[in-house]
């Protein structure tokens, strides 16, 4: 039987309806071709799927019976056709059928059948409202010319999306939104078998967003104006404006005015959004119920619960000073610099490793924020070391709020040295120690496709980095941008492109793909050089590695050597040189390399290594 059209007639009146994603994708939607293209980045895709994945597990990743979780809201209008014209909300409608095709493919490659529910979310029978008949219907169709048919050929999963050509901007970022899906499946769902049914499951039954359906387009395009220029309702940040004007006496709201307006310039003029900023404000500057945390919609509630305690009652201007001078510490941080706008190489680092979807670091540089520079520049570099080796073993990112959340109160009592070293004794080195064994095994077994590309690029450059400084000690290497600029590439030693007679020469040809992606067989390389190698075996690379700058990359063909006992020797005594690249020598290299990151991300740690 077909599924069921709800809204084949025109709807008589405004409706407003809050659904599932299941309830959602009964019906049909369009994208006109009077809309803009799909321009989602990956770090949207990211942020989406991330941000569903926290509310809907817990710590142990395992499925939580919490609420539903909303996600915004969509209008449409219906076309006469049997479908919905998407006027607004096409980028996340998008994003989430493009995840319903990857959880379809990623089952099939997990030889899992995927649920006949699923399929239908994506394709099925539709009555054609002037013949009758029952006609094939894909759930979402991109009306405008630049998707290029690209939304169908995902559903059809006909060809690998790696073989279809970008020939737009908008076909490029729904293949690589889709490729991103992929791979955050892949990360938290790998081959554990009905993992990824239930996150279907929950995806489809727990996530939630309003539905508006007008009359006919002209309707439809005032709602979304007056959701665009004049939001629906007030939020924190609306509401804390209106508590303040309240408090403040009325001769002070000129100066009031001026203070919001600066501490909204700030915000905007960073790209971030209020509400988090709000959060991770309070987190970091007051005690609240950590093992709760706080959720967006509990901010304004917070605010006037404790007015009293943290002086909005008292001195309104004072408390807006302060959250002016937080919020522009706040956009400092995430340029990479301290409070006086001076740069922070670890504080650029943590944000090539985290990426736009994950920030909660900003708690504990905000509780930080008045130690000295030299203090503050030892935080940042312990808080990158701790980041990373959180997000390599698999962390919730809760599990970040809540324990920067409960450490930020002694933080912001650090005043020397001393009191830093013994706040990172008692938080951050039991943390780190606790997941060595977890950090071991999830470099040892680490593949390109087990991890996001940037950082995957972020860890070639911490490892490459680090050899650079013990061998030279010089400050030029202190910056992590010189080896992630484009003049630098992964190479891939084992190469990905093979020729017949590279592939054969192989010690296990038939697992070739896999081997290609192991940590041990990527390095970094000059795009000069990367150039001159290309897909020749092992023995013709060497000559080409001997020539890189990097001392990673060139120890795979000599180890340098300089005299005596220097310290360049002492630099390069551990790496390791091949005369023939296989599946063993790969292990060998993952193995040098696995311990390698230990002395970087686990400096105190390195000598325990098991």
């Amino acid at each position: 039987m077909p599924a069921a059209d709800t809204h084949l007639k025109t709807a008589p009146k405004i409706e407003s309806s809050d659904l599932s994603l299941g309830d959602l994708f009964k019906d049909f939607y369009s994208v006109p071709d009077f809309q803009r293209e799909y321009v989602w980045e990956e770090e949207n895709v990211e942020k989406l799927l991330e941000d569903v994945y926290d509310e809907l597990y817990v710590e142990d990743g395992h499925l939580s019976d919490g609420p539903e979780y909303f996600i915004g809201s969509i209008v449409a209008c219906p076309d006469g056709k049997g479908t919905l014209q998407l006027i607004d909300g096409q980028q996340r409608l998008t994003t989430i059928y493009l995840t319903l095709c990857a959880l379809r493919d990623h089952l099939v490659e997990q030889a899992q059948n995927p649920p006949d529910t699923l399929k239908g979310f994506i394709k099925s029978l539709s009555m054609d409202p002037r013949t009758g008949e029952d006609v094939p219907r894909y759930r979402l169709a991109l009306q405008y010319e630049d998707s290029h048919g690209v939304l169908e050929q995902i559903a059809e999963a006909t060809i690998p999306t790696s073989n279809i050509p970008k020939t737009t901007a908008s076909v490029g970022h729904i293949v690589v939104a889709y490729q991103t899906i992929r791979q955050f499946l892949t990360v938290n769902f790998g081959v554990e078998t009905g993992r990824a049914k239930q996150f279907f499951a929950a995806f489809m039954s727990r996530v939630k967003l309003i539905r508006i359906i007008t009359p006919n387009l002209a309707h439809a395009l005032k709602v979304f104006e007056t959701i665009n220029d004049r939001g629906i309702g007030l939020n924190a940040m609306d509401l804390l404006k209106n508590l303040l004007f309240m408090r403040t006496k009325s001769t002070d709201y000129p100066k009031l005015k001026d203070r919001w307006k600066s501490l909204i310039d700030v915000i905007n003029g960073c790209g971030e959004k209020p509400l988090r900023f709000l959060r991770y404000y309070i987190m970091s500057q007051y005690e609240i119920d950590w093992s709760k945390g706080l959720r967006e919609d509990e901010i304004y509630q917070w605010f006037v619960e404790n007015s009293g305690e943290i002086g909005i009652n008292s001195d309104p201007l004072g408390f807006v000073a302060r959250l002016v001078i937080s919020a522009e510490a706040y956009a400092r941080f995430l340029e990479g610099k301290d409070t006086q706008g001076v740069p922070i190489p670890y504080l650029e680092n943590i944000s090539a490793l985290a990426g736009a979807a994950v920030r909660q670091h900003l708690i504990l540089l905000l509780a930080g924020q008045n130690l000295s520079r030299d203090l503050f520049v030892e935080l940042c570099r312990q808080i990158e070391n701790l980041f990373f080796c959180n997000l390599i073993t698999r962390e919730p990112t809760k599990t970040f709020e809540r324990n920067f959340a409960r450490w930020s109160s002694e933080l912001r009592q650090v005043k020397d040295s001393a009191g830093l070293k013994a706040f990172t004794d008692k938080y951050f080195a039991p943390d780190l120690a606790s997941r060595a064994r977890e950090f071991d095994f999830a470099i040892s077994e680490l593949t390109q496709s087990r991890i996001q590309q940037y950082r995957l690029r972020y860890i070639l450059a911490k490892l490459t980095q680090h050899i650079e400084q013990q061998a030279w000690g010089n400050p030029a290497h202190a910056s992590l941008n010189q080896y992630i600029e484009g003049a630098v590439h992964i190479e891939h030693i084992l190469p990905q492109t093979p020729t017949p007679v590279v592939r054969a020469a192989f010690d296990k040809p038939d697992e070739y793909e896999s081997w290609v992606e192991r940590l041990g067989n990527l390095t970094l390389l000059e795009k000069t050089i990367n150039g001159s190698v290309s897909n020749d075996a092992y023995s013709a690379k060497k000559p080409g590695y001997a020539q890189s700058s990097f001392l990673l990359t060139k120890s795979l063909a000599s180890k340098p050597n300089v005299g005596v006992n220097t310290q360049l020797n002492r630099a390069v005594k551990d790496l390791l040189q091949f005369d023939e690249w296989n599946s063993s020598t790969i292990v060998r290299r993952q193995q040098m390399l696995t311990s390698l990151a230990r002395r970087v991300w686990m400096p105190d740690l390195a000598d325990s290594a098991t």
